[in-house]
């Protein structure tokens, strides 16, 4: 049976009634990937104010890994409402954040005695993890990567690579942030070929002490394990063991922004774990929730100790609900095969896009881990020029038709799939049909046949 169901022009009436009110009410610098707004959700699927249903393939940017509103999760949410909402854990502190402490320390990469800290949001955890940071180390530096995505707040920007629309207009940025290419073989920086290079991308770290800032002054390098928002790139399995041990010759930390990578996207509870690497600090958010916001950094208990007391908080940071929420995800993950079914989910899009890629050159790239997957979309595979303006169309045409889903990378020429890890092979096969669709008919436009063909 179809999950989707398509009854009006798209947008319909009632989202275009939405549409007009939010242009009068809501800031323009607040984009939306489509002009669809949200009734209901369940499990892998969106109905909109119209009726029409869709699968998923966005998850709230990551943040529906178990699901949208999985039972298990909204009973928890539902039993700590008839406790209490809200105390601030700085005045009145409450179990529930101290047991979802506990088992983060449990959950995350590393056999040594580990701490929580809860914020609202993944930015908040990076900033908080960069004050840490400094603290530890007493040093001022940090150093961040190409193609990165950290977040919007003022020193997150600074570490976040994409200049439009995320930095431009905003300048100036916090100080002390320095910027090395990132290991994205597909456009390799320096025109190498893994595995011949060697990782030269994460040796060049020694070359940067020398010519761009001393090591002795650097905090912390900060990396995603795969990247986010700059394409799903995957480096290669040994990258980040040669850049770790680089970082602790120096006395350097490493955080790991498994931000968008954990909480079971890669076929693994963190993609730290794909690569065997044991994070100083890791920082993590999005379907720690549920659907609630929440994140945290969580690292070693002498680097987490480093800030004296009072250094760190907010008002609403590990919400009692929130918490509740992420426990129950956490449960959700020892009890349900999500691992395995991202793993699964993935190879169902590996063999599909293959395929895509045999058959039309603007599919120059497929990769990513898990269910954590992509496709870059290029002018020619010989060129690599990026298709911008043809990956806005496939995206409009998966909205039109049934499929949610959202692009990524520096160029924005990069469809990601983050569909909820429970959805069925049915709805998997159902989105990637219309996505294949998508491919079919932008490739076969008038002009575009000479292009792609």
């Amino acid at each position: 049976m179809s999950t989707i169901h398509i009854n009006t022009q798209i947008p319909g009436p009632k989202s275009n009634t939405l549409g007009a009110r939010r242009a009068k009410a809501v800031p323009r610098g607040l984009s939306h990937g489509t002009p669809i707004y949200v009734a209901k959700a369940e499990g892998a699927w969106l109905e909109d104010v119209d009726g029409n249903r869709y699968i998923d393939f966005a998850g709230g940017i990551g943040c529906a890994n178990a699901g949208h509103r999985q039972e298990p999760v909204v009973d928890a949410i539902r039993g700590q409402l008839d406790k209490f909402l809200h105390t601030c854990v700085q005045v009145t502190p409450y179990e529930g954040y101290i047991r979802l402490a506990e088992r983060m320390n449990e959950v995350t990469p590393g056999k040594f005695p580990k701490k929580t800290l809860f914020v609202n949001s993944g930015a908040e955890a990076v900033e908080n993890a960069v004050k840490i940071a400094r603290a530890y180390t007493k040093r001022p530096a940090i150093i961040a990567f190409e193609d990165a995505f950290h977040g919007r707040t003022m020193m997150t920007l600074a570490l976040t690579s994409k200049t439009h629309p995320y930095k431009a207009g905003f300048a100036p940025f916090p100080g002390e942030v320095y910027r090395v290419p990132f290991a994205y073989c597909y456009r390799c920086s320096y025109n190498l070929k893994y595995p011949s290079c060697d990782l030269y991308c994460a040796r060049h770290l020694e070359d940067t002490f020398k010519r761009v800032v001393a090591n002795e002054e650097v905090a912390a390098v900060i990396a995603e394990p795969v990247l986010g928002e700059g394409g799903f790139v995957a480096p290669p399995p040994d990258y980040f063991k040669v850049l770790i041990d680089l970082c602790h010759k120096h006395g350097i930390l490493f955080i790991a922004d498994e931000i968008q990578s954990g909480f079971g996207r890669t076929g693994a509870m963190f993609a730290s774990e794909r690569y065997g690497i044991e994070p100083d600090l890791i920082v993590t958010a999005k379907s720690l929730g549920g659907g609630l916001p929440l994140a945290a950094v969580t690292g070693r208990a002498e680097i987490m100790d480093a800030p004296a007391p009072g250094g760190l908080g907010g008002t609403f940071a590990g919400n009692p609900l929130s918490c509740a929420a992420a426990l129950a995800v956490l449960d959700l993950f020892e009890k349900e095969n999500l691992l395995a079914r991202a793993n699964e989910l993935g190879d169902r899009f590996q063999r599909r896009a293959r395929e895509w890629q045999r058959r039309w050159p603007i599919v120059g790239d497929v990769r990513g881990l898990g269910g954590m997957q992509a496709i870059e979309l290029v002018k020619s595979q010989e060129s690599k020029t990026p298709a911008t303006e043809e990956t806005k169309q496939i995206t409009q045409y998966c909205y039109e038709h049934g499929l949610i889903t959202i692009t990524a990378g520096s160029y924005s020429n990069v469809i990601r799939v983050l569909v909820p890890l429970v959805a069925t092979n049915e709805q998997m096969d159902e989105g990637l049909d219309v996505l294949e669709s998508a491919l079919a008919t932008v490739c076969n436009k008038k002009g575009a046949v000479a292009q792609f063909v």
